[in-house]
This record gives structure tokens, C-alpha cells and sequence, in this order.
């Protein structure tokens, strides 16, 4: 019962960051000036809230309320978008854990701190982690958890705009889009969830639950930071209900896989030695390549690993019953343009759907080895 009543109240707390058709009645103290830019909270006007379906009239100031406030929820994603916040890299890492500060007391977080984690099992230096509370006084206490890192930007030229720039231009069928670095994933979403939350506030003075913010800077890099935030600060989670994340995502295991001349017995042991030596002395980076290529089919889609599909759990009847009737209308080749891919594994809707939804996958995020200069060679046999 508890759980149900909370998922309801996180849906609420989400939803609010739609916008609607129509006007209703609401008071002075939450209406605001008319928009400066003509940042249209309706986007194309394809997708509407109808009003008339929603009971409570509170709900309803706080969907009025984001309209009318709609310039200044731009401006406010643009302004985090436009920080840089590279977790592999550092860049901007420290600056943007702080601006992360500054939103949760904007909200009005009685509590807010920014956490050094300390050296991580993986011997590297954790990025910070971000801890807010709100406290409401209410019977409830929801942890919604953030991450503000993104993805390193690896093809500047495939960009329409640059991707800091976070401009909003038209784009294809869509009239406005904000491009850039982080707008869907994920800081685009977590603001949309944040200035859901800034309206709440200001319509009702006070939020319905508890909420308490953690936000990481490692998710693109392992979670190495918060992992030790977890394990040490676990008092700071005292009394929470119920944990939401943003958007849907996978569970999963990184595994890092390294050949070594001296731990092989095998090819050079100190540092890489001269390539023409390769002629008699065996090579690690073969070795691994070959290693590599074991654990998956020829075509690289099946996980080859002893045990990996073991007490796998297969969707229901109902759940693939669902699941055809939801891909009858939809395109491949509009489904593969959009993701930017060539093809699929599979040659229909469904059975892509199903892949993604209830499949496993053993994926290789990157190799390094040897001589790693971009368009370069090297006479090396490395070690």
C-alpha cells in the first residue's frame, strides 16, 4: 500500500512538467508576466493536457503556473546545458556539481551539500556527489536521484549547432528543438522533473512529499563516485519511502578485461618493445583480440559466456501480446534513421522492441592498447 501511494504521488510530481490547452483560474500570487521569448509551451501543438479531465483545481494552477513561468524553465535548462560537465574528462566537473547546488536551494532544500568521494576502489579519484533535502514535514520522504555528467563529444562536425551552444532551432518536422549535449540525456529531462517541482512549490508553498536529492557526477564512468557516497553517508537516506530515476534504463556489470606481457609470462614485460621483434616474441594484443572474440557469436549479437542466460526470466504472454499491438503502426526504416543507425539485428518493429526491452546484451564500450594516436602508426609491439 505504502509503495503504491508513492509511485502515484512520484507520477504526480512528474507529470505537472507537461503543458496543456486552454487557460484556467489561477490566483495572483502564481501568475506571472507574459513570455519574453515566445518559447511556446505547447511546442507544435501536436500534444495537449486536457484539462477537463483533471479533478483538482490545485493540479491545475500548478500546469497554468509552468506555462506562465515556460521562458524561465527554458532559460534555466540552457544555462545548466551550457556547463560543460564531461565526467571521463573532468571538464567542467566541479562547476557544474555546484550549479547542481545552487538549483536544489532554489527549490528550497533546507539541506545541500556537495560531497568529496574520495579515491574509488578503481584507484581513481571519485567525482562529486550532490545531496539535497527538502523537508515539507510531510509523512512521506521520496530520494530522486540525478546524474549532471554527460558523454565526451567525440564527432564535433556531425553536430547542427555546436553542443554547448544549447540553441533551439527548427529541426526537421519539429519547429523548435533545443540541440545539444545532455538535453535528453539526462540533463533536459531532470530539469523538466526540477521545474516541475519549482511550480509545485509555488502554488501550493510547500511540496506533498519529502524530497531527497542525490546527484551523481560518474554515471557515464561506472558510478565509481557514488559508490562510496552510498556506502558511506547511508544515515543520510534515514526515513525514505521509496527511490525514483530518471527516464528507463538497463541494470549492468562493466567488466574491465586486461592482457599483460609479464601477468601472460609471454611477449615483452617491461614497456613495449620495437616492432620488428614481433617475428620471434608473442604478442599480448593479439592474444587479447582473440580473447575478445571468443565471448560472442561471429556476428558479434549472441553472448558466447558460460552460464550468461541463466535463471533469465522470459516476458509473459500478455507482456508480448502488448508489445505486437504497440509496434503494428511503426516503421523500421524511420526507427533506424532516427536512432542514426544503418539497420537493425532484426528486420521488424517487434522484434527489435523485444530486444530492447527484454534481451541482454554483452557490449564492448572500448579497446586501448599500444600506439592510440588518431590516423597514426607505430612500429611498436606493445606490452
Amino acid at each position: 500500500m505504502k509503495t503504491t501511494f508513492l509511485i502515484a504521488i512520484g507520477a504526480m510530481l512528474l507529470s505537472v512538467g507537461c503543458s496543456k490547452t486552454g487557460t484556467s483560474s489561477v490566483s495572483a500570487s502564481t501568475k506571472s508576466a507574459p513570455l519574453t521569448h515566445n518559447y511556446r509551451p505547447e511546442g507544435d501543438q501536436t500534444v495537449h493536457v486536457d484539462l477537463t479531465k483533471i479533478r483538482s483545481e490545485e493540479l491545475k494552477k500548478v500546469y497554468q503556473n509552468i506555462d506562465d513561468h515556460f521562458d524561465e524553465h527554458v532559460e534555466r535548462l540552457q544555462k545548466w546545458i551550457r556547463q560543460p560537465s564531461i565526467s571521463n574528462s573532468g571538464e567542467g566537473i566541479q562547476e557544474t556539481a555546484e550549479m547542481v547546488k545552487g538549483f536544489f536551494d532554489e527549490l528550497g532544500c533546507q539541506q545541500s551539500k556537495v560531497y568529496d568521494t574520495g579515491v574509488t576502489e578503481w584507484g581513481l579519484p571519485g567525482n562529486p556527489v550532490v545531496y539535497a533535502k527538502c523537508d515539507e514535514g510531510a509523512p512521506k520522504t521520496i530520494v530522486i536521484y540525478w546524474q549532471y555528467d554527460t558523454m565526451p563529444v567525440t564527432q564535433p562536425d556531425n553536430w547542427k549547432v555546436p553542443p554547448f551552444d544549447a540553441a533551439i532551432v527548427p529541426d526537421g518536422k519539429f519547429k523548435k528543438v533545443l540541440i545539444a549535449r545532455g538535453a535528453t540525456n539526462s540533463k533536459g529531462p531532470e530539469m523538466s522533473e526540477f521545474n516541475a517541482l519549482m511550480a509545485i512549490r509555488q502554488v501550493r508553498g510547500k511540496l506533498p512529499v519529502n524530497v531527497i536529492f542525490v546527484a551523481e557526477g560518474d554515471e557515464e564512468r561506472m558510478d565509481i563516485g557514488l559508490r562510496n557516497f552510498v556506502r558511506d553517508h547511508q544515515d543520510l537516506f534515514k526515513g525514505a519511502d521509496i527511490m525514483m530515476g530518471g527516464g528507463s534504463s538497463e541494470g549492468c556489470v562493466y567488466i574491465q578485461l586486461t592482457t599483460s606481457g609479464k601477468q601472460w609470462g609471454r611477449g615483452p614485460v617491461q614497456s613495449d618493445i620495437h616492432g620488428s621483434n614481433k617475428r620471434s616474441v608473442d604478442s599480448p594484443a593479439w592474444r587479447h583480440i582473440k580473447m575478445l572474440a571468443s565471448l560472442v557469436s561471429d556476428d558479434g549479437n549472441t553472448p558466447l559466456v558460460q552460464g550468461w542466460n541463466e535463471n533469465k526470466v522470459p516476458p509473459t504472454p500478455e507482456q508480448l501480446e502488448a508489445l505486437k499491438k504497440r509496434t503494428e503502426k511503426q516503421d523500421i526504416k524511420t526507427m533506424a534513421e532516427n536512432l542514426g543507425v544503418a539497420r537493425y539485428i532484426a528486420n521488424d518493429p517487434f522484434n527489435i522492441v523485444r530486444m530492447q526491452q527484454y534481451e541482454t546484451s554483452f557490449n564492448l564500450d572500448g579497446i586501448w592498447g599500444g600506439n592510440m594516436y588518431a590516423d597514426a602508426a607505430g612500429a611498436i609491439l606493445p606490452n
